[in-house]
């Protein structure tokens, strides 16, 4: 028999969900085991560390920015759609400024110099700016455009790293035990309460354990963007833990279960959301929906798993918002200014995932002169791709058409549209923004692919947003009959949240320190209530040891 730890609160995952829900479960005096698959991070440690946060955060205000709670609910209602009821959203957007005043108690950075143009992720000159669809038609029309993608303070794509490092550190002050590599197989449930978990641990004095840490630093960021590349270390680093790891049983009162999406898993994509199959997934090989599959054994229900997110970002450069997207009959695909996950979502659902770009030699050149200062490395990567040998060039829009194999007369149409919209003064028909209205006339032309397979070099990435279903106040996991199951509790990409039906920058760690914070609160409060009914029946408090265990190495995330 394995042996058998005593805790108040198991978190299974280790990324900014769980870490938000250990701090607070801790903060409330709840004894906290965190396991983790792998050293902790998870996919928010190798996210671009942007939290989407507004009503009037300081940063919006120094920046110059006015923004309230009710503006704040008025665009997010348009992205989260039904995702959660609304007092569940209103909740969001209340606690939003506080959210980052909390991020920064734990010891995160945040700043507020918003650069000048539209992108995709910002330089390390700015760390506030428009995220999402704030400025693009529809959503401009129902609330008040202000810069809510904040960014924690690192040098490039090492953000999302250094904001789950502060937590995990803040964590570990509070006195939170953190098991690495240790895999939860299932949920110890009595009398229809979740009371612990049975997981299998590769220890750290093990000898598998040094190769299975170099292994992992080799190709987790690598991994994140291009999985094909490192499949052979994956599957060295799982027979590593396969090998040595020892089976082991914990209990508590409660399990926060935070563990991640299910990109990784290809046969639920498949049944889920076939249209996003070809993209590439973004995250870790842990998000392979084994939290969710947890939760469904213990008679969790499940929803929104066909939303998909998939990332088609046309800038940065900033000119290359200035063309038209069209799919392969020509017709545009929607306005260029919006965000680039919802522009792909039309792009994968309408279009069958295909589509070119297109521009005059005007906004190519602009887009040329803008490479060096509005983009980051690996988007330098990419737009010097683009630039270079993966677009098509021609000297009339019918001789592009035919090299980009693209209806002629659609593509001639959609373009003269366009420019008789723009010099009559109505406008782009698909309301693109003014500033980003530039006509496309003068020769050459260029284009290049958008599809879901253009290339190696240009993927589409994405992740998946549907989870278990949770109870908005609490984050207890629900039943098909709307009952919750007691102990049980699902926060990040194990549930579904407020940005499980429309993802923007931001949004999804933003739903993961919201849903992991609710459940380490609630978690905790169920606790103190049980004890101090236990107290006043005279009854002791019988779960007074806990075992400590592993602790990680965060070097390793």
């Amino acid at each position: 028999m394995p042996e058998v730890q005593q805790f108040d609160v198991i978190v299974v995952g280790y990324g900014d969900a769980g870490a938000a829900a250990a701090i607070e479960a801790a903060d409330n005096g709840a004894r906290v085991l965190v396991l983790d698959r792998s050293y902790g991070g998870g996919a928010s440690a190798l996210s671009g560390g942007v939290v989407y946060a507004g009503g009037g955060t300081r940063q919006q205000r120094e920046a110059g920015y006015e923004d309230t709670v009710e503006n704040l609910y008025n665009y997010l209602r348009q992205e989260a759609g039904n995702s959660v009821d609304d007092s569940t959203l209103r909740r969001f957007c209340a606690q939003s400024p506080g959210t980052i005043t909390w991020l920064e108690q734990q010891g995160a950075v945040f700043g507020s110099s918003v650069p000048s143009y539209k992108t995709s992720y910002p330089t390390d000159q700015h760390y506030l700016y428009f995220s999402g669809n704030e400025k693009a038609y529809p959503y401009n029309l129902t609330a008040e455009p202000a810069p809510r993608g904040h960014r924690a303070v690192a040098k490039g794509l090492a953000s999302g790293k250094v904001l789950w490092s502060a937590l995990a550190a803040a964590a570990r002050r509070k006195g939170v035990v953190f098991v690495p590599l240790a895999q939860v197989s299932d949920l110890i449930v009595e009398d229809g309460s979740v009371v612990g978990v049975r997981y299998r641990v590769l220890g750290q004095d093990h000898a598998n354990a040094a190769e299975h840490a170099r292994l992992t630093r080799l190709t987790g960021k690598l991994g994140n963007w291009a999985p094909g590349l490192v499949k052979g270390p994956v599957a060295k680093i799982k027979s590593l833990w396969e090998s040595g790891a020892e089976e082991k049983e914990a209990r508590a009162s409660a399990v926060v279960l935070a563990a991640g999406g299910f990109i990784y898993n290809q046969e639920w994509v498949q049944r889920y959301a076939p249209e996003f199959t070809g993209i590439s997934p973004l995250g870790t090989p842990a998000d392979d929906g084994s939290g969710i599959q947890l939760g469904m054994h213990a008679g969790g229900a499940t929803a929104k798993m066909g939303n998909v997110t998939a990332w088609r970002f046309l800038s940065p450069p900033s000119a290359f918002i200035e063309g038209v997207t069209v799919g392969l009959n020509g017709r545009r695909i929607k306005n260029e200014d919006l965000y680039g996950a919802t522009h792909g979502n039309v792009l994968m659902r309408e279009f069958g995932g295909k589509g070119w770009a297109v521009y005059d030699s005007v906004s190519w050149k602009k887009a040329r002169g803008q490479v060096w200062s509005q983009t980051q490395i690996f988007q330098k990567l990419q737009v010097a791709f683009l630039l270079t040998v993966g677009h098509k060039k021609a000297g009339t829009l019918a001789e592009l058409a035919m090299k980009i194999g693209v209806d002629a007369s659609g593509l001639q149409q959609t373009v003269e549209a366009y420019n008789q919209g723009i010099a009559s003064g109505a406008g782009d028909p698909a309301h693109k923004a003014p500033e980003l209205s530039v006509p496309v006339g003068k020769a050459p032309f260029y284009a290049y692919n958008i599809s879901v397979d253009a290339s190696p070099f240009y993927p589409i990435p994405g992740l998946t947003l549907g989870g278990l279903v949770v109870d908005g106040e609490s984050g207890l996991v629900k039943r098909q009959d709307g009952t919750l199951i007691p102990g049980l509790y699902a926060a990040g990409r194990n549930a579904v949240g407020v940005c499980s039906n429309s993802y923007v920058s931001g949004l999804s760690l933003a739903d993961c320190i919201f849903s992991g914070r609710r459940a380490g609160q609630h978690a905790a409060a169920r606790l103190k209530a049980a004890r101090a009914e236990d107290a006043a029946s005279g009854r002791e408090d019988l779960q007074g040891g806990q075992i400590l265990t592993d602790t990680a190495d965060e070097s390793m995330a």
